[in-house]
């Protein structure tokens, strides 16, 4: 099941497959829609099919088109669009820490997180390997589907992985960041203005936003919007409806839930959830 994003020419699936616990999935078609900075709880690992995806990282910009694939760590800052007129079709794997961690324990010698030093790569098997998996859940055969993601990671991680960098010394600012970061959790619904969090941090309102964007690569009201986006996929997860998850988030209603969701997520909260009734079916 697929549906339409403004026009005809654009449409997506967000979904879980119920024989792959721990694995979401996205197969689109996208022209004028563009992602926004935001990140991801867990790994990114995409094919694209068409055309060519322009990638924005800290680093700089990648383009992704057929044959290569985009492999992006948790908690890695990005931003996606089309990269040329006619846009892009991908198939998307969002596994979780603790899947790529099985997998990676069973196939390869990585100590510790496992972690892509290479955010794109010409791959051709990986990148079948991905659509294969999009394949094999959408016709409902589940010991292909769980076989064929199996080998898609331990080829990925044998190939591109590796053992993630250890975690750098925090500076103060740093320190301070991820105070700001648990306070901006902790009041999601009612979030304190830059100068109020900053003082409470004890230091200046600049000085806390260099900090943040250095620490998470957004600043502190862009971060906020996608952890909303987060908190409200669990929720609706959990069968909440989306005028109620908008509100319990901090959203000031359910458009504009909708808006930042669609923009984040690549498909509207109603479409996601609907997905996920049909995937516990």
């Amino acid at each position: 099941m697929t549906g339409a994003l403004n026009g005809a020419q654009q449409w997506a699936r967000h979904w879980q497959y119920r024989s792959l616990p721990g694995l979401d999935l996205l197969r689109a078609r996208y022209v004028g829609h563009s992602f926004p900075t935001h990140s991801h709880d867990g790994y990114v690992f995409g094919a694209v099919t068409l055309g060519v995806e322009e990638v924005g990282l800290p680093e700089g910009v990648i383009r992704a088109g057929p044959g290569t694939v985009v492999m992006l760590n948790p908690e890695v800052p990005h931003t996606a669009r089309a990269g040329v007129a006619e846009g892009w079709a991908y198939a998307t794997l969002y596994p979780t820490a603790g899947l790529i961690a099985e997998i990676a324990a069973e196939t390869t010698t990585v100590r510790g997180t496992a972690g892509f030093g290479r955010t794109i790569a010409d791959d051709a098997r990986g990148s079948h390997l991905i659509a294969e998996v999009h394949r094999a859940a959408e016709e409902d055969n589940p010991l292909a589907a769980d076989s064929l993601l199996r080998v898609a990671v331990a080829h990925l991680l044998r190939r591109h992985g590796g053992s993630a960098p250890g975690r750098p010394v925090r500076s103060a600012g740093a320190e301070r960041a991820v105070r700001a970061r648990e306070v901006l959790e902790a009041q999601m619904a009612d979030p304190p203005t830059l100068a109020a969090l900053a003082a409470e941090l004890g230091t200046s309102s600049f000085a806390l936003l260099r900090a943040f964007k250095e620490a998470y690569g957004m600043p502190p009201h862009r971060w906020l919007t996608d952890a909303r986006v987060r908190s409200a996929r669990r929720l609706l997860d959990a069968g909440v409806r989306p005028a109620e998850a908008a509100l319990r988030v901090g959203f000031a209603d359910q458009p504009h839930l909708n808006r930042h969701f669609t923009r984040i997520v690549g498909v509207p909260p109603g479409a996601y959830q609907r997905e996920r009734v049909l995937a516990l079916g």
